[in-house]
């Protein structure tokens, strides 16, 4: 196994990696909407979905991957209302490209964000 750490990225808040590579496989730690300093980005969820898709897409590239090579997604909403303005940005930030989800509402997320997103990549 191989943890990946990018400082384009906000650091793990606790002890774990910002993802780990195990064979040809990437498996991302859920991303909140922190910058990269780790300060909290305030506003909407189409807001904090960009900054969230900011992170995934910094942790993806530092392990030598892209977007388009991932696989699956869990999507952890604070309120299921949101789900159509997250679709939007997610859409978005997928293009063509089509991962299996999973999206579920939740009780609480870290720092009481509106959103966490995990991934799953197969590397080439």
């Amino acid at each position: 196994m191989k943890l990946i750490q990018t400082q384009h990225a906000p650091a793990a808040i606790g002890p774990y990696s910002q993802a780990v590579v195990a064979g040809s496989m990437l498996f991302t730690s859920g991303q909140i909407p922190l910058r990269a300093d780790g300060t909290l980005v305030e506003g909407d969820i189409v807001v904090q979905t960009r900054q969230v898709f900011d992170n995934l897409r910094a942790v993806i590239e530092a392990a030598g991957g892209t977007v388009a090579q991932v696989v699956k997604t869990t999507v952890f909403l604070k309120d299921l209302q949101d789900f159509a303005a997250m679709n939007g940005v997610y859409e978005a930030a997928f293009g063509s490209h089509r991962p299996a989800r999973s999206a579920v509402q939740v009780a609480r997320l870290p720092r009481d964000v509106l959103i966490e997103i995990e991934a799953i990549v197969l590397l080439s």
